[in-house]
């Protein structure tokens, strides 16, 4: 069950292919806690390179579908959010657990830690059939599209 599909997540976030790393939202607490899924194939990008012989998804990556999901969180505050854009500001306590393989499907859950006008912190974990693949607390800053300035 989705409660946000692609085209609903589209409207919120500016990322597009290659690097929307988010599929579909499918729980939603507002201002509070937020789970997406990306379904991982073997026709990502990233895999050309990292590895062909044994593809996994690199963890900067799942750490940036996190920030996405969280992002997607924040935005959704924000009444003008189409003139809003998300910067990564922070990756703390970063740990990588587990590989992602073409395959899988990677649960992104984020669980606001502060929701503000400007900067936005939040707890990421992923996790593949339970087992945590990669967590880290991030931080972004709301930007105005056009200036790139926090409003």
């Amino acid at each position: 069950m989705s409660i946000l599909d692609s085209r609903a997540i589209q409207e919120i976030l500016p990322h597009r292919f290659p690097f929307l790393l988010v599929d579909k939202i499918i729980e939603l607490e507002p201002r509070t806690r937020i789970v997406g899924i990306k379904q991982v194939t073997l026709n990502e990008h990233f895999f050309q390179g990292h590895f062909p012989d044994a593809p996994v998804m690199p963890g900067v990556l799942q750490i940036e579908a996190m920030a996405q999901v969280g992002a997607i969180l924040a935005l959704r505050e924000f009444a003008d959010r189409s003139n809003k854009i998300p910067f990564f500001s922070a990756i703390d306590k970063a740990r990588f657990r587990h590989p992602v393989v073409p395959g899988d499907t990677l649960v992104l859950e984020v669980t606001a830690l502060r929701i503000g006008s400007k900067v936005q912190r939040m707890r990421g974990v992923a996790r593949v059939d339970g087992k945590i693949t990669a967590e880290a607390e991030i931080m972004c800053i709301i930007g105005d599209r056009e200036t790139g300035e926090a409003k």
